[in-house]
């Protein structure tokens, strides 16, 4: 029997656990494969209990999302404040990639697992702003780059720039949790990996790669 609802921080608890085992559930499974009851059935509560703190899938699947990206974005307020353009784009780079690897269920859920787009209604969070869209801080670091001239002449379109950088990590983070455990593939260190992929990234699209550092 599950136990009672006494306080606020009950509730908060509750509401953790709900998000957890949602995350869970959707990250291995699939969304639409997936019940509220089966969530609910997974922390010892009934589908009810679920409906008193999400109005619907939809809604849970949301506060799923949000409080995923926004952990994510909260992660780089320091990484924003490097001085040094270059500096932070790597810096972007392995925040993100740090976030991928120490949350794979959340970076399942946010980046490898199909679903319906935003609902604007329901969500958190405003794209495009740089406290809580970790995209739009990689598109504001890059747009400065742009602006300043450090990236290669032919290179004309900054967010083409940005969504390009944001692959590279995306690929060496997604093949490590979807395959990093299979033991056919003889896996370089990870964090060689990155680094070389980071690299790779900066040498070629870089007015001068000089000003790349190994971070």
């Amino acid at each position: 029997m599950p136990p009672r609802i006494k306080s606020e921080q009950d509730r908060e608890k509750l509401r953790a656990s709900i998000l957890d085992a949602a995350r869970t559930l959707f990250a291995e499974r699939g969304i639409d494969a997936v019940s509220m009851r089966e969530i609910a059935k997974k922390i010892n509560y009934s589908a009810t209990t679920l409906y008193h703190h999400f109005a619907d899938k939809e809604a849970l699947l949301q506060a799923v999302c949000d409080e995923d990206f926004l952990k994510l974005a909260n992660g780089m307020h320091q990484v924003m404040l490097l001085p040094d353009l270059v500096a932070r784009i790597q810096a972007l780079g392995k925040g993100y990639a740090m976030f991928a690897l120490q949350h794979p269920n959340h970076y399942r859920l946010m980046f490898m697992t199909p679903r319906a787009p935003c609902n604007p209604d329901i969500t958190r969070i405003q794209q495009g702003n740089t406290e809580q869209d970790a995209y739009a801080q990689l598109k504001l670091v890059v747009r400065d780059a742009f602006e300043a001239g450090l990236f290669r002449p032919e290179l004309s379109d900054s967010e083409l720039i940005a969504q390009t950088i944001w692959a590279g990590i995306h690929g060496v983070c997604s093949l490590q949790i979807a395959l990093g455990q299979e033991g056919w593939i003889q896996w370089v260190d990870i964090e060689a990996r990155l680094q070389l992929m980071q690299s790779a990234m900066l040498q070629g699209i870089l007015r001068h790669p000089a000003t790349a550092n190994n971070i």
